[in-house]
């Protein structure tokens, strides 16, 4: 006798195989069974309905669901579902294919196409990537949402653009380009679309490479008048290391080293992916020793999770109170500014790009792996010392040289 399941009691009673899998079929009273409808058990736990039946001289079965969410009476509801199928002339297995091709031809929206791009970058991007992504693509571009991703045309993203430009300025403009850029490449090799219509837009920002650079004069007054705060603190320690805003920003004090006057920031901190160590001054390490450590909170700044995020509020009030001689600046540009200062004190170039962790030509990368952390300390202390230096001389001291930070 095939062991059989009578009644619902009976789904999660039956044993489960020592090893592959056992089929219990329904023999319920006459009024009730469905002839071929199935239980499925196999060794791993899982119980699922199967419909087993003949359709042109063939055995063939399809599955209904899993038992924990399908019941024995919804099961058999199902099962002579199927039964009028195939009575009528039509095989379960094809109207099921048949409806998934047909799905599969459905027009999908960009704001699913968006959800499973994000889903699949969410490893592969560095956080702050996925956020800035996640804005650009679910925000910004939030009218063209309802649309079919292959009836979005060129026209559609240019009209986005140039609101966007208009509402956030140019620059958020092409950055957000670049985003649904990307998403339409990575959709396109997918198969889920068969164009880009990025492509061929027009930039909304000027793309003029900036070259500002602060000059002494201006990083004294900078200095002199940076508030107390984590924010002024930051821009110190830019001024001191040419970091990333952000890389000093999310510093957390397990990437400071004390003893040994460094910070060692880890590949997937780093825009190149590629570990970082910057040697402490003197006066960086005082700005650093002079921070309060909360208990339970990993960063040096700003009380978030993710550390310091007051960026653009803390520039415009210092902005409004320090005013610079040659007119507006941003925090990049004190990379700028520190690299330029490095060649005018005679730092050799490829020691100060290794300051700002830029990877030198991959010739030379290959077989050029030293880290030039000694020289890279030369290069910081000499740069510490002319702050020191032209705040000394602002103050009105008569110096020219002093001893190395």
């Amino acid at each position: 006798m095939r062991p059989h399941v009578a009644r619902q009691n009976d789904v999660f009673k039956l044993a489960l195989p020592a090893s592959g899998e056992a089929v219990y079929f329904d023999q319920g009273k006459a009024s009730e069974r469905v002839a071929g409808l199935a239980l499925r058990v196999r060794a791993e736990g899982s119980r699922r309905w199967v419909f087993h039946y003949r359709f042109g001289g063939k055995s063939q079965r399809i599955t209904i669901g899993d038992a924990s969410a399908w019941s024995l009476d919804k099961a058999r509801a199902r099962a002579r579902e199927l039964r009028v199928m195939i009575d009528t002339g039509v095989n379960p297995a094809d109207a099921r294919t048949a409806a998934k091709i047909e799905a599969a031809k459905r027009p999908m929206l960009l704001s699913a196409i968006i959800g499973s791009y994000l889903e699949a970058k969410k490893l592969k991007f560095k956080p702050r990537s996925h956020a800035s992504a996640t804005r650009y693509l679910s925000q910004y571009f939030k009218p063209l949402h309802d649309l079919p991703i292959d009836a979005i045309e060129r026209r559609d993203v240019a009209a986005s653009l140039q609101t966007i430009a208009k509402q956030r300025g140019g620059v958020s403009a092409d950055r957000a380009r670049s985003s649904l850029s990307a998403m339409f490449a990575w959709a396109i090799g997918e198969g889920l679309a068969e164009e880009n219509p990025v492509i061929g837009t027009n930039r909304q920002s000027e793309d003029v490479p900036r070259n500002r650079v602060l000059s002494d004069a201006e990083l004294v007054t900078l200095w002199n008048g940076l508030p107390a705060g984590h924010f002024a603190d930051i821009v110190r320690l830019l001024v001191l290391t040419s970091c990333r805003r952000e890389e000093i920003g999310s510093l957390q004090w397990n990437e400071i080293n004390f003893a040994e006057k460094k910070i060692t920031l880890p590949a997937n901190r780093t825009k190149n992916g590629v570990e970082h160590t910057i040697p402490l001054s003197d006066l960086a390490l005082r700005v650093l020793e002079s921070q309060r450590r909360i208990l339970g909170h990993r960063y040096v700044f700003g009380r978030s999770d993710n550390g310091y995020s007051n960026w653009g509020q803390a520039k415009l009030a210092l902005d409004e109170v320090v005013r610079l001689e040659k007119g507006p600046w941003t925090l990049h540009d004190l990379r700028r500014t520190v690299r330029t200062g490095l060649g005018k004190l005679g730092v050799a170039p490829h020691v100060s790009e290794a300051v700002l962790n830029h990877l030198p030509p991959k010739l030379t990368r290959t077989y050029d792996v030293n880290k030039y952390e000694a020289e890279k300390r030369e290069a910081l202390d000499t740069w510490a010392n002319h702050i020191r230096l032209v705040l000394a001389q602002a103050e009105g001291a008569n110096v020219v040289t002093m001893a190395r930070a």
